[in-house]
């Protein structure tokens, strides 16, 4: 039924005449028009759009979790916004696929044109890193400072400002750590779990040393990585050691956070850790997503210019390539599935446990 005084007609409420008038070709001012100007501006404007939405579920998200408890029903819109941000990732990364219609020559058109104009100067993309939990400490060397000093004093004063309030990624670490770490008179999950990964790790070493088809050099090999996962495990009991390891940036997530999500994984299949669970596979997925789409633009920049520098001084794309190596965020997530163990190597919660959890994941 209409509900609405004025009409309201599709052109108007969609503002077309701004949107559709707002290509304005760089190559025109210096001579014929390049006619592959009019996609690379379009597919960028599309890009920035959708940046714009994530932005409006991101922060939707991160207001939910700014909060002492985040309730079952919120946490179930939660996991429903995450997954829309993961589906206009998914259309971005396939977007990438239009601008590689266009050749290097056709590229080189009006590429120089551009200067000093760059993608890594959006400060939309750059709102949604720091929302995710992309902060300048963990940053490349070139975008700690160099970004910045680019930037016009609005735009800078924005970003800093960003910096300094929580992120998705730390919200989630308070959020996970205020579950307890199931140790009751009755029942201590963390002894049965360290005696299962002890069993675990012990019969991974004797495959190694018994292994006649590994040479010297392999078997040796093989056991400096085995002697580094166990650290890592040893670490999960040890919280010193682990906030060691914190340091040197073998971990992100807090101690505390990392043994809940751990748990949550465990047991992903008991019902009261739905949500949870779809919560942590979102933001995996969200980051994977991400990484993907900085493969493909730094592809597509090779592709493009080869190793030339970029329009905005950056290395092009070797400096895409470094960023798709280092700017990951829930990278604890993804080497989780290290401490994963078999199902039967593991007790069934008792039901005092699983009531407990009812009244405690807040």
């Amino acid at each position: 039924m209409k509900k609405n005084i004025e009409p309201c007609y599709y052109g108007d409420y969609l503002h077309l005449d701004k949107v559709l008038g707002a290509q304005e070709l760089q190559s025109v001012k210096y001579g014929e028009p390049a006619h592959e100007e009019m996609l690379f501006i379009i597919v960028h404007q599309v890009y920035e759009l959708w940046f714009k939405q994530v932005l409006h579920e991101l922060n939707a998200v991160i207001d939910t979790f700014n909060q002492d408890t985040v309730k079952d029903q919120q946490l179930t819109q939660v996991v429903h916004r995450l997954h829309r941000v993961i589906q206009i990732q998914r259309l971005m990364n396939d977007q990438i696929a239009i601008m590689e219609t266009m050749t290097p020559q056709q590229f080189l058109s009006f590429r120089d044109y551009l200067v000093p104009a760059s993608g890594f100067q959006s400060i939309q993309f750059k709102r949604l890193e720091i929302s995710l939990g992309l902060k300048r400490e963990f940053r490349i060397d070139f975008d700690k400072q160099s970004f910045y000093n680019r930037l016009n004093e609005n735009d800078r004063a924005l970003l800093e400002g960003l910096e300094e309030k929580p992120s998705l990624f730390d919200l989630v670490d308070k959020w996970l750590s205020r579950m307890p770490l199931l140790k009751t008179d009755d029942f201590d999950f963390w002894q049965y779990y360290k005696t299962a990964a002890d069993s675990m790790l012990q019969d991974d070493h004797h495959t190694i040393t018994t292994n006649t088809m590994l040479s010297d050099v392999e078997k040796r090999q093989e056991l400096n990585d085995w002697q580094s996962t166990k650290e890592n495990f040893d670490a999960l009991f040890d919280d010193e050691q682990y906030q060691q390891l914190l340091k040197e940036g073998k971990f992100r997530l807090s101690h505390e956070a990392l043994l809940s999500a751990l748990f949550i994984k465990q047991y992903s299949e008991e019902p009261i850790f739905n949500l949870p669970f779809q919560l942590i596979t979102a933001l995996t997925e969200i980051d994977e997503q991400l990484t993907i789409w900085r493969y493909r633009h730094a592809m597509m920049v090779q592709r493009m210019l080869g190793t030339k520098i970029g329009t905005g001084g950056s290395s092009g794309h070797h400096y895409l390539k470094k960023t798709t190596e280092s700017n990951r965020i829930f990278l604890d997530f993804f080497n989780m599935a290290t401490f994963l163990l078999p199902k039967t190597a593991l007790p069934d919660l008792p039901e005092s446990i699983k009531r407990k959890l009812g009244f405690f994941l807040q």
